[in-house]
């Protein structure tokens, strides 16, 4: 840069031609041949394995970089020899272990015979709790124990003979049936499933300290309570507790046997009768001789039953013989509700051990259908009077039962079975227990293609026993998974709701009008759910019977939310918001517009302006907003707000900018308690300043300029009614940026003397994700940014030279700052390359159309000599509060640090051609050197750097400076 002597005189400051310092700056390119080496080429490793064939000891390897490459520190694990495979290899090679290996392997076991079943198959795991939440009482329960007069005694161990085992068990099983009874009485439910829950565990312990016989009482005494129905209602859940001591014994006595026969070597999965060897079937045999030894019907079923899969051990065709004559068995038992759950045990068990064998499986339900006479009879009726519980309730506790059982017939059966299913339930006058059942077992798809005739067979059900709403929800629950013809939808819809809205009692109404929901928003429009809706609110509201089916009300938003995701048409259905309106809970308010508000955001790709949407978005968008008070957590408060700027930022009106102010306008006055909307909408209007610059490119009419300002006024209102001081420093600076580049002069002034003024209330600590953070950081990092932003703000003609950077320095002086800070002192380092920056005659950077002090003072040598006198004072404030640092080893090093950093911005930015600045760079070079504080790896690049400038002819005089800059070692 050219400049006159008298101006280089004044000037402190070196001048810089930022063109030319940019074209060094650039980096040389070099050409790179295809075949060259690169750090950013990817590296193709192959295997390295010996080949077959090769010596031993050789390996070979290819790779397509060159072989002069850098080795790829990570190729070495792409191999296959990682640590990881290296080990697994090693578990596999090396033998097993028994005590190690059988538990997994029984895992493996359990594993591939649930893969046999298929995905498809819906374990019985899954209908579990369903059962126990569905089937509960407050009566009081007991439970009946015969535990024997001791724990079980031991065989003699000194005897051989298999007539003496025998005896000697018959022996122990007399024992238990002819022990001591224990009777717990007036248990509540929750006690009743502790107790079992204790017997399960006293199972396991008496398994594992080798009570073999104790283990059995127990698991014996458990399947008798399967025959007491006195609290009728509670039957089923019983039956999932109880079993579930069943299926453990189950495992236990599997898993000893096959234990058994893996030593010294597992035994395989597929194994056969001839892997087995003759202790492991001698103990086998025996187990089944215990069992067989069980006088009473009940007990002696359900424990052969659970360890039906042993027959493996003993004989191939046995599990094949043995489930005929288990079915056969459960026809002398004469309670139908304890037969039918026998039942369904053994085709739980039989899906297990042996899905193929069907036959049994499908004897089970003829034998089912065959028992429903008895329902009827004066035995069940005479049971029902005695314990109050009307036919409807009684027959709904056989549904897990039958709906188990049919699943498990239905499953991957043939169509022919299945409509031979329908049929037998014509011939039994269309028994509506067992109609549900089948539409809950059989496959949707069967169902769905069927849809028409069972509504017919659902007509033709007695309603007395089994509501016909049931039904129905059984059917659609089958429909909202396949699709029946696109011819009979109508109708099938019209006949469903036909019975549905006929439905008094609102919980039932709700419970069934929840599933035919989603069959009308998936094969219809807006019209038909907006039927539903006006059909659900007048079901509803009466009485606010909506205040207790929150539930099934949130799942038909839910659904319809699921297929409706173009929000014009949503909110175009008349009845959709007054639906809302039910949801008066305020926590479940909230909920619902929360879900409303993420499938919006997900599925709402576009802006939109449409006044529907808009309106009914407000609307939920205050709902959630109003919902927010004293007690809201902050990871709640800050959830709706994500939510609600989401909406925000959707928002838009295109070229209409007066409407979109307006909207934030709005939006303000409607989300004024959410701190993080505010900043939003903020950023939003400073967004919608800048895009009328660029439609104007940079050339406001009158009309625009006087936008631009309204926008500037907005921010300036809201700015200060946010509490983050840090928000509102940032949003200042940014707002006064956007103002400056808008040509908006006085306002950007407004915005930096507001933020200027500001700076003394930010606290010395701030919370930062509920921590208690130094705020110094982060002042120090706002207030380089508004030095920055100083460079082109123009001085006010009224306030004096550099008004903006003295206010901000003053505010400096006054902070109150932390002890043994340094901060105050980077501050003036960091003002001086923006006053150098200043003394230019051409800016390093600029704004269109906004004259900056170059353009004003254009090198004016009185105000290059009051930047001079501002660097000066600063310098000087530098510089004694370096000599102050020198009482410890810390202030050392701080002083170290401090005088390096001045160095630097003397080296970058002063003329060291003055003797005075070339004389203090040196002494700060020594004083940061003194101590050996200072980095020798920085140093030592700091003077390759000065020697490359000295090359120059314009930076010559460096070749002085650096012969007197050395480096001192540490001592």
């Amino acid at each position: 840069m050219n400049t006159s002597p008298a101006c280089c005189a004044n000037r402190r400051s070196r001048g810089r031609n930022y063109e030319a310092e940019l074209q060094r700056c650039h980096p040389e390119g070099l050409p790179v041949e295809f075949g060259d080496y690169h750090p950013l080429k990817p590296i193709m490793v192959t295997d390295t394995k010996t080949r077959r064939g090769a010596r031993k000891g050789s390996t070979s390897s290819s790779s397509s970089s060159s072989s002069s490459a850098p080795v790829d520190p990570l190729s070495s694990m792409l191999d296959g020899t990682d640590p990881l495979s290296m080990f697994a290899a090693t578990e596999t090679s090396a033998p097993a272990s028994h005590s190690s290996s059988v538990g997994d392997l029984g895992r493996k076991r359990r594993v591939k015979e649930e893969e046999a079943l298929g995905a498809d198959f819906e374990p019985w795991s899954t209908k579990r709790g369903e059962i126990l939440a569905r089937f509960t009482t407050t009566e009081k329960l007991s439970i009946n124990l015969c535990m024997g007069s001791d724990g079980g005694k031991a065989p003699n161990p000194g005897s051989s003979a298999v007539s003496e085992k025998v005896r000697t068990r018959l022996e122990e099983l007399d024992d238990l049936e002819e022990g001591s009874h224990r009777e717990l009485l007036n248990l509540s439910q929750q006690d009743y499933a502790n107790r079992i829950e204790e017997l399960n565990q006293s199972l396991k312990e008496a398994w594992s300290s080798d009570q073999k016989v104790k283990a059995l009482k127990i698991v014996i005494q458990c399947s008798k309570l399967l025959s007491d129905t006195s609290v009728i209602q509670f039957y089923p859940s019983k039956f999932v507790l109880i079993t579930d001591i069943l299926d453990t014994f189950g495992r236990l006595v599997y898993d000893r046997i096959w234990t058994m026969c893996s030593d010294p070597r597992p035994l395989p999965d597929s194994f056969t009768v001839e892997d087995v060897n003759d202790t492991a079937k001698e103990t086998c045999l025996n187990w089944f001789f215990k069992i067989a030894s069980i006088r009473e019907l009940l007990p002696r079923l359900y424990v052969e039953a659970a360890i039906l899969k042993c027959n493996r051990f003993l004989s191939k065709s046995g599990i094949q013989e043995t489930l005929p004559r288990l079915t056969a068995m459960i026809r002398g038992m004469g309670d139908p509700l304890v037969a039918a759950y026998a039942r369904a045990y053994l085709c739980r068990v039989g899906m297990e051990v042996a899905p193929h064998l069907k036959e049994s499986l499908n004897a089970n339900v003829f034998d089912l259908l065959a028992t429903f006479r008895q329902i009827s009879g004066d035995s069940v009726q005479k049971q029902l009077h005695l314990q109050k519980v009307e036919v409807p309730a009684y027959l709904t506790l056989y549904s897990p039962a039958i709906n188990w059982i049919l699943q498990c017939v239905a499953y991957r059966a043939p169509e022919p079975l299945l409509t031979e299913m329908m049929e037998r339930c014509k011939m039994m006058a269309n028994n509506a227990l067992l109609l549900n059942s089948i539409m809950r077992a059989f496959r949707p798809e069967f169902v769905a293609t069927r849809a028409t005739d069972f509504i017919g067979m659902i007509k033709d059900c007695d309603e007395s026993g089994f509501p016909k709403h049931l039904l129905y929800g059984s059917l659609g629950r089958s429909l909202a998974c396949a699709d029946p013809p696109e011819s009979e939808r109508l109708t099938i819809l019209n006949e469903a709701w036909k019975v549905i809205t006929k439905v008094r009692n609102p919980q039932d109404y709700m419970n069934c009008a929840e599933i035919w929901v989603e069959f009308t928003c998936r094969h219809f429009a807006k019209r038909e759910v907006n039927t539903v809706l006006a059909d659900i609110i007048k079901h509803m509201t009466p009485d606010r019977a909506f205040e207790e089916a929150y539930p099934q009300l949130q799942s038909v938003i839910r659904k319809i939310l699921t297929y409706f995701h173009d929000f014009s048409v949503l909110f175009s259905m008349e009845r959709f918001l007054p639906f809302l309106d039910m949801f008066q809970k305020d926590s479940v308010r909230v909920e619902v517009c929360k879900s409303i508000m993420e499938v919006f955001i997900k599925h709402q790709l576009e802006l939109t302006r449409d006044p529907v949407i808009l309106n009914a978005m407000l609307h939920i968008c205050k709902t959630m907003h109003d919902s927010v008070n004293a007690l809201t957590l902050e990871d709640e408060k800050r959830s709706l707000a994500l939510l609600i700027i989401s909406f925000i930022r959707m928002v838009s009106f295109g070229r209409d900018f007066e409407q979109q102010l307006s909207f934030c306008v709005e939006a303000r006055a409607t989300f004024c308690n959410l701190e993080p909307v505010l900043v939003q909408l903020i950023h939003t209007v400073n967004q919608l300043a800048m895009e009328t610059r660029m439609v104007m490119k940079g050339n406001h009419s009158r009309k625009t300029a006087a936008f631009v300002r309204a926008c500037a006024a907005y921010c300036f209102i809201t700015i200060p009614s946010l509490s983050s001081i840090f928000s509102r420093l940032h949003l200042y600076l940014l707002s006064g940026q956007v103002a400056l580049a808008n040509q908006c002069l006085s306002q950007a002034d407004a915005f930096l003397k507001a933020a200027v003024s500001v700076l003394p209330e930010v606290p010395r600590s701030i919370s930062v994700e509920g921590k208690l953070r130094s705020s110094e950081s982060f002042l120090l990092d706002f207030i380089n940014n508004f030095l920055a932003t100083l460079l082109v703000v123009p001085d006010h003609p009224e306030h004096g030279v550099l008004y903006l950077v003295r206010g901000l320095l003053n505010m400096v002086q006054d902070y109150t700052w932390e002890d043994n800070s340094d901060a105050k002192v980077r501050v003036y380092i960091s003002a001086l390359p923006l006053l150098a920056a200043m003394s230019q005659e051409t800016y390093l950077y600029s704004i269109p159309k906004v004259d900056s002090n170059e353009t004003l003072y254009g090198g004016d040598p009185k105000f290059v000599s009051e930047i001079n006198k501002l660097c000066e004072t600063l310098i000087g404030q530098i510089l004694d509060h370096l000599k102050t640092l020198t009482r410890d080893e810390q202030s050392v090093r701080r002083q170290s640090a401090l005088a390096f950093s001045l160095f630097g911005v003397l080296l970058a930015h002063g003329d060291l051609r003055n003797n005075k600045l070339s004389q203090l760079s040196i002494n700060l070079w020594n004083l940061s050197h003194k101590h050996g504080h200072c980095e020798t790896r920085i140093s030592i690049r700091t003077l390759e750097s000065i020697r490359h400038q000295a090359q120059r002819p314009d930076m010559a005089h460096l070749s002085d400076t650096i012969q007197r800059l050395a480096l001192q070692s540490r001592t």
